[in-house]
């Protein structure tokens, strides 16, 4: 009996250790990501598929390739995220007839904070939830708000930490569109 626990706690011992690694792995390729924008490189969005705040559905980032995409990372206790949802929603309204989507990412956050912080700021387009984080590390975000905007092709082309201001926003977009 006693070596059947052992046995068992040295399994789960190495089923952490893999997961650490798997973990490492994907936030070194995160931040490599960002380190290639930030040299004026334009690596591949990574896909994701994630569940729509509001319930209805999910949204799937290779499905809106085609059309410039703004992702920006936030969540409903993120104070610098309060500061920028009003910018990024009247973008939203300004880019929405030139086929810009934007998509907001509410990450490590309940969903019914993220849908009371939506309906706090008047936001219109679309809220996934990334409850864990996942998205996260693999755009290697290292802290909220930050945003990315994906051109037609499904490059990323710009990437801000922090908060972003109408100005960057809108260059980023008009880079993006021009491909």
């Amino acid at each position: 009996m006693r070596s059947l626990g052992r046995v068992g706690a040295i399994a789960l011992v190495a089923a952490l250790l893999v997961l650490l690694v798997v973990h490492i792995a994907t936030a070194q390729r995160g931040a490599a990501i960002a380190a290639a924008v930030a040299a004026g490189k334009r690596p591949a969005a990574p896909d994701f598929e994630l569940r729509r705040v509001d319930g209805a559905g999910s949204v799937k980032l290779s499905s809106l390739q085609g059309r410039v995409v703004v992702l920006n990372f936030w969540a409903s206790w993120c104070r610098a995220c309060k500061d920028e949802a009003r910018t990024l929603e009247a973008a939203a309204g300004r880019w929405h007839r030139r086929g810009v989507v934007f998509v907001g990412i509410d990450s490590q956050d309940f969903t019914s904070d993220a849908r009371a912080f939506a309906r706090r700021f008047g936001l219109t387009y679309t809220s996934v939830h990334d409850g864990s984080g996942s998205e996260m590390t693999r755009y290697g975000v290292t802290g909220l708000p930050e945003t990315w905007t994906v051109s037609r092709d499904g490059r990323l082309v710009d990437h801000v930490a922090g908060v972003v201001d109408r100005s960057r926003l809108d260059g980023a977009i008009e880079r993006a569109r021009r491909g």
